[in-house]
């Protein structure tokens, strides 16, 4: 439940918010969605997302299902600190990719009055927490995590399997090269890929 209307007055802060799941899971569906709500309302909003990401188009932020909102690419969050000046509502996709300072520019958007609304992969492709988003969840009054459909298993998936053979923390991708997986799905593929690097050395001697 969101609290979109404080009771006192005189002591008016704003907020935040942060959306997280696996890749495949909505999220960034969900943050247009509460997006365009605001600006119905006739609200200030900016949006802003990392600059590296250009999958789908320079400027919009655009969700797998096609859903889009035109935003401000930055290449760091120090940006947004600069350019979310009068505003309602500044909403931000792919948090995990900015820089550590985004955990206190959003505090301080939030302590000025803004409604501040996060969308982010809260794991990496290894299954560890990833970049600032621990840190946003924490601080955050609202956490919704959301979750894909396991294309293996069928059940609930939190985590975003990485099928292309890459070791960089950071590869934009899609269904080739990423899968949202169960906990025990995961598990499995993670283990077999162990296996299948461990045969591939000893046959390389």
């Amino acid at each position: 439940m969101f609290l979109e209307n404080t009771v006192n007055h005189i002591e008016q802060f704003g907020w935040i918010e942060v959306i997280c799941g696996s890749m495949f899971s909505g999220k960034t569906e969900e943050l247009i969605r509460r997006l365009k709500r605001a600006q119905f309302a006739k609200q200030k909003v900016e949006i802003f997302k990392p600059a590296i990401d250009v999958r789908y188009d320079i400027e919009k932020v655009v969700s797998h299902d096609a859903n889009e909102i035109r935003s401000t690419p930055v290449p760091s969050s120090a940006n947004i600190r600069l350019l979310a000046s009068d505003v309602d509502v500044v909403g931000i996709d792919e948090a995990q990719f900015f820089d550590d300072e985004i955990v206190a520019v959003c505090n301080d958007l939030a302590n000025r009055g803004v409604r501040v609304i996060v969308a982010g992969l809260d794991m990496d492709f290894k299954g560890n927490p990833f970049g600032p988003m621990p840190a946003l969840m924490a601080t955050a009054e609202y956490v919704t995590k959301v979750h894909a459909v396991c294309t293996r298993t069928g059940n609930l998936a939190h985590y975003s399997h990485r099928k292309a053979a890459s070791d960089e923390l950071v590869l934009l991708g899609e269904t080739q090269e990423y899968e949202p997986l169960s906990r025990s799905a995961y598990f499995k593929a993670i283990t077999e890929e162990k296996i299948k690097k461990a045969k591939e050395i000893n046959n390389g001697k």
